[in-house]
């Protein structure tokens, strides 16, 4: 087992630099736990007492309204760490984090990981670098959660699914979703019924065909100009 957790730790860009004989050290003391599908990992306002390193499966983040509705921040898959803000400001989770399908993460005491930041600085740099890129989506998010409308949303996670997952046919994307549109709607910052409606709409307007849950993107670059990714990338030019 401790071989498997050094193959996964070398995996993550938190720990992926330290030699063989660190990451070995930093293994023999990571705790391996397992979790089902919509278990939770944590909730946010707990006391935090390390992160954790996602070796298979994958874990959302997200918070809740007070009648349930979620919203969900970033999704982590293998090879990935999540809760590392609190290890480095020493305050709750900030976000609640469950597991997306069957999941299995090695929990790292949050001292251990200050240790290594302080007798290798190259472990603060990956930190960085990992906190920077996900302070980047969640600017996205604000973004497209203000400025964007649902149909949109929901254009630009078709896309993004269809690219990731699917399969080109020609100049067709094409992919089997696996969300319900209850999940989709957590994810585009909506509610089932509305996001229901958008996909019938996009059905309607020709810039998808859904059958079931098999979806085709006929125009892959139609679909993006009305999710408005032409309108962002000309504004960063």
């Amino acid at each position: 087992m401790t071989t498997d957790k050094i193959a996964a730790l070398g995996r993550t860009a938190l720990f992926g630099e330290l030699d063989a004989a660190t990451l070995r050290a930093l293994a023999e003391r990571a705790v391996e736990r397992r979790y089902e599908r919509d278990e939770v990992l944590f909730i946010a306002g707990e006391e935090a007492r390390g992160l954790y390193v996602i070796v298979e499966g994958a874990v959302r983040a997200f918070r809740e309204s007070l009648d349930g509705r979620e919203q969900v921040i970033h999704v982590e898959r293998a090879g990935a760490t999540v809760a590392e803000v609190p290890v480095f400001d020493d305050g709750p989770f900030p976000s609640n984090v469950a597991a997306e399908e069957p999941t299995t993460v090695l929990f790292i005491d949050k001292r251990d990981v200050r240790r290594l930041c302080l007798e290798r600085p190259q472990i603060a740099v990956a930190a960085l670098k990992v906190l920077a890129g996900r302070l980047r989506r969640c600017a996205e998010l604000v973004e497209t959660l203000s400025l964007r409308e649902v149909g949109q949303r929901l254009a630009r996670f078709l896309l993004a699914e269809a690219r990731s997952k699917g399969a080109r046919d020609g100049g067709r994307l094409r992919i089997s979703l696996t969300h319900t549109n209850q999940q989709i709607a957590a994810r585009v910052g909506s509610v089932r019924e509305v996001v229901s409606r958008a996909l019938t709409r996009l059905q309607h307007d020709g810039l998808i065909s859904l059958e079931g849950r098999a979806l085709t993107i006929p125009d892959e670059r139609r679909l993006a100009a009305f999710a408005g990714e032409e309108e962002q990338g000309g504004s960063r030019q």
